[in-house]
């Protein structure tokens, strides 16, 4: 992230808010499409319900690069929104900046200790202070399967080993479909990676390799057989890969061309807007391996010292409004995503949701819930930009071998 300089924080301390109307509150935010952008909706409702002014500034495109230009350059003139679209490791940085409010007040008054899972909070906190209020849970490690096309190849359930879905693959193949629907960028690439690292080495392992960067891990021979597998996943996709939309993929399953995708629950949104319905149509699965284990990809507001005491009021409220169970709720059924606070209804949520919410529950207790990598959840922007470049060149590749894979993405962790 740019530094800000000195003199250009300091002058945001001073000048943060000073043009604020008494109890307005603006937000920085990406979300413009049709389903995200009611969503926001209902936020701003809540908080006109309390008699603030809402003030919009949405940046669309390129989840969020534009967005976070903007944002700088803000800061730096000392005239910050109340809140913006930040997450992962992105909130210890701009907290280091010195440019972050403290949400204590309103998480001790509103119990977020109590209803979020411990490695979550963690990264809504700089220095033990909340910092971020979440919003949403996306779970990335899901595997998405067609029905029809496993019934066609005589695949009788969703595989949940490795070694199961190479036999399920063949199976597949054999029938003359497509097993694997992939895309060509290298975020997919790094989805499925971690997925893969995952399934092979369990969540201690992801936790060592992925979020810690231990260099034993990143060069073990699980980080090899990580490799293997992930290689020979390539081997069941189609020619015309290279290039393709993640949500182009998605609809080769729903057209019952390929059989399988690894993904995000945002996938959901592709079969749900399609009239397809899980279980019957579709089946969301954990992918092989990683039943026990669930990646996390939790978007967040994180928000901004302000001067103006009706501002800060308004931010509070805003904060507790996110947190609330009216937004959680309405927020994750238009997003495809959960709510993050634990111990909601999920009665009007669909099956895909619900299970992945049981998992979410089950994970956070059992120390399987990690952060995702490729969404920017675990790691430094620096190292996970050089780790996903080395995955893809290894993707598209084949001539790099494996053991020079490994080292590529062991020499790619040491970025900084």
């Amino acid at each position: 992230m740019m530094k800000l300089s000195k003199l250009a924080a300091a002058a945001a301390f001073v000048m943060a808010g000073s043009a604020a109307i008494a109890g307005e509150v603006e937000v920085l935010h990406w979300w413009t499409s049709g389903g995200e952008a009611k969503s926001v909706g209902e936020l701003k409702k809540i908080m006109q319900g309390k008699g603030h002014t809402w003030k919009d500034f949405a940046v669309a495109g390129g989840g969020g690069d534009a967005a976070m230009t903007v944002l700088k350059s803000r800061v730096v003139a000392g005239n910050p929104p109340a809140a913006a679209q930040i997450k992962g490791p992105g909130i210890q940085e701009w907290a280091n900046e010195g440019v972050l409010a403290n949400l204590d007040a309103v998480a001790k008054a509103e119990k977020w200790d109590s209803l979020l899972p411990g490695v979550v909070a963690d990264v809504m906190k700089y220095k033990g202070n909340y910092v971020a209020a979440p919003v949403n849970v996306h779970r990335v490690n899901w595997m998405w399967a067609n029905a029809n096309v496993l019934k066609k190849a005589g695949v009788a359930s969703a595989p949940k080993t490795w070694d199961e879905f190479f036999a399920a693959a063949d199976k597949v193949k054999k029938a003359g479909l497509i097993a694997v629907a992939h895309g060509g960028q290298n975020w997919q690439d790094f989805t499925t990676f971690e997925s893969v690292v995952l399934g092979v080495g369990g969540a201690k392992f992801y936790q060592d390799a992925l979020v810690k960067l231990d260099q034993k891990a990143l060069t073990s021979p699980t980080m090899t057989k990580s490799l293997e597998t992930f290689r020979k996943i390539k081997s069941y996709t189609d020619p015309a890969a290279p290039g393709r939309d993640w949500n182009l993929a998605t609809a080769m399953v729903i057209q019952e061309k390929a059989a399988f995708q690894f993904m995000g629950d945002w996938a959901k949104g592709e079969f749900t807007a399609a009239g397809k319905v899980p279980g019957k149509d579709y089946i969301c699965a954990a992918a092989p391996g990683t039943g026990n284990a669930y990646t996390f990809n939790v978007d967040s507001f994180a928000m901004f010292k302000l001067k103006d005491a009706a501002a800060q009021k308004a931010q509070g409220d805003l904060a507790a409004a996110i947190m609330g169970p009216e937004f959680q709720e309405v927020f994750n059924l238009n997003k495809g995503s959960i709510p993050v606070r634990l111990g909601m209804k999920m009665d009007k949520f669909d099956d895909c949701a619900k299970l992945s919410s049981k998992d979410f529950v089950d994970t956070a207790k059992s120390g399987g819930l990690v952060p995702s990598i490729a969404h920017g959840m675990a790691v430094s922007p620096a190292a996970e930009g050089a780790i996903k470049d080395a995955v893809s060149q290894f993707w598209n590749d084949d001539k790099i071998s494996v053991a020079d894979g490994v080292k590529n993405i062991a020499k790619a962790a040491t970025t900084k």
